[in-house]
């Protein structure tokens, strides 16, 4: 059997795009069967049909030529049988509310259970794409360095335009392999999507957050000068250091964080703007730790020594 060829990177941003067109649409007819179920109101023909699995603005898209190129992917053909169980499910439903019978907790439970499943099958599927073209971290959800360096190189070309400028933070938690060693490593990955989860919800929406790798995190600030960016990130650094992490039910701790802030500049490759935060990280642990610092030239003398 002939192997299916791999989605290019194009063709998976369009089927991430689609899927959340369809599952809008998905969103969109729950609304009208439970509306249809409370309130009372007539049934659209297409969901009480036998094909309203295929019917559906989400089932023309599972069975769309588009999606098709997905079925490579683990759990595309399971979303196909929990969606179609749906929709039975839905239509055994409308049927009775038409006939003005009351519908059995049994049944209407059993719906519920089978539109719970094909939601889960599709946030599945959807992660598995954005993982693939966003290349995400798996434990904090958040982008890795692949996608780091498409971003950086995006918000470089508006500093080269002059639009707006940009700094880049390096964080780095303090001490984390004695968080794994007196909490264990369970405990460890939690603080690691705590962090990365904080980070996410208290910046700006236009900001964005990467796993550099191991406990270290790069942040990009567009719109940022390089003091500012060093204020914001210090409040982040001071906040941080205030979240209360749990291990097995035993008391609660908490880590700190070093970070090192530098300019994406017009005049030096992006390389060079994350080696510049990454010395000034450096010199934020050989300062005590627990502490922002911007790159600062005298900085670039400076060895770069493991701490």
């Amino acid at each position: 059997m002939a192997t299916a060829k791999p989605m290019s990177q194009e063709e998976m941003r369009v089927a991430v795009t689609e899927l959340d067109q369809a599952i809008y649409a998905h969103e969109q007819w729950v609304e009208e069967v439970y509306a249809a179920l409370v309130c009372h109101l007539a049934a659209d023909d297409r969901d009480i049909d036998d094909n309203a699995f295929r019917k559906c603005r989400f089932g023309q898209w599972y069975y769309g030529r588009d999606a098709a190129k997905l079925a490579e992917h683990a759990g595309f053909a399971e979303l196909e049988i929990e969606h179609k169980r749906m929709h039975q499910y839905a239509a055994a439903l409308l049927h009775m509310a038409a006939r003005n019978v009351s519908v059995p907790l049994h049944d209407y439970e059993r719906f519920v259970g089978a539109m719970k499943r094909t939601q889960l099958e599709i946030r599945t599927l959807k992660h598995e794409l954005e993982v693939s073209l966003y290349n995400i971290d798996a434990l904090t959800g958040v982008p890795g360095r692949m996608e780091m360096l498409r971003k950086l190189r995006e918000q470089r070309e508006f500093t080269v335009r002059g639009v707006h400028p940009c700094v880049i933070a390096m964080l780095d938690i303090d001490f984390f392999k004695a968080v794994n060693d007196a909490h264990g490593h369970l405990a460890g990955d939690n603080v690691l999507i705590a962090i990365a989860q904080y980070v996410q919800s208290h910046l700006r929406p236009y900001d964005l957050v990467f796993r550099y790798g191991g406990e270290e995190f790069l942040v990009c600030m567009p719109d940022t000068d390089l003091e500012t960016g060093r204020e914001i990130s210090d409040r982040l650094r001071a906040a941080l250091a205030e979240l209360a992490h749990t291990s097995n039910g035993a008391a609660p701790f908490q880590v700190t964080v070093s970070i090192g802030v530098a300019e994406l500049g017009a005049e030096i490759a992006v390389e060079e703007a994350i080696d510049r935060a990454d010395r000034a990280l450096l010199a934020a642990k050989a300062a005590g730790r627990n502490r922002t610092l911007a790159w600062s030239p005298a900085m670039a003398a400076e060895p770069q020594a493991a701490l």
